[in-house]
């Protein structure tokens, strides 16, 4: 394949919808053809497995919240990113298996080697060309929720302690894969984030 994978990573309130819109625009500006994405919800399918993870009124046991992720990564993955790195393209996507060893890995204390097998498994051993970790505090970033006023999905609504073992878990994973994680402090200004950001993909492209 000879497009560029990017994935963008972080707790719930980071800053990473606006980092990806920030990059998408720099890319197209420079004549890059980009499919920006998300987990879940990049395809129809993943916008109905989206609805029932994220907003399902019942309780979903956490191995099930697993394997509906894996579900919806093997399809995105075979439909929508495999194709559009074959065709050269940049692909921009907001979550992927990072997250999921994050927030059911850690976060529902499944075991998160399981966890990655499953997520690797579902997309055929793809791994992004690198992927940004937007670290911020949980207490931070539970205020910059608050502070959008908006209703909380199922993910969101769990309490400090659940989303302290996210971020956790995400420097974690940054630690063991410095060569594929650009971490970064989200509590900077936008703008300078995202010139980090560009920095870091610039010699992707070239």
């Amino acid at each position: 394949m000879s497009g560029v994978f990017i994935t963008l990573e972080g707790g719930d309130g980071s800053g990473k919808s606006t980092q990806a819109g920030l990059l998408e625009a720099w890319l197209v500006e420079a004549g890059q053809t980009v499919v920006r994405t998300r987990e879940p919800g990049g395809t129809d399918l993943g916008t109905e497995v989206r609805e029932i993870v994220l907003h399902s009124r019942g309780h979903i046991a956490p191995r099930a919240e697993a394997l509906l992720y894996a579900a919806d990564r093997a399809h995105h993955i075979a439909t929508k990113v495999r194709p559009a790195l074959e065709r050269g393209e940049v692909v921009v996507q907001d979550r992927y298996l990072d997250s999921s060893v994050a927030y059911q890995g850690a976060g529902r204390v499944l075991d998160a080697a399981e966890i990655r097998s499953l997520s690797l498994w579902a997309a055929e051993g793809l791994l992004p060309d690198l992927t940004i970790l937007l670290d911020l505090d949980e207490i931070a970033a539970r205020a910059r929720l608050d502070g959008a006023n908006k209703r909380f999905d199922r993910l969101e609504a769990e309490k400090s302690e659940f989303h302290a073992r996210v971020r956790s878990a995400f420097l974690g994973l940054a630690a063991d894969e410095p060569e594929r994680f650009l971490v970064l402090d989200a509590a900077l200004p936008p703008e300078e984030l995202a010139a980090r950001i560009r920095a870091r993909v610039a010699p992707l492209l070239a």
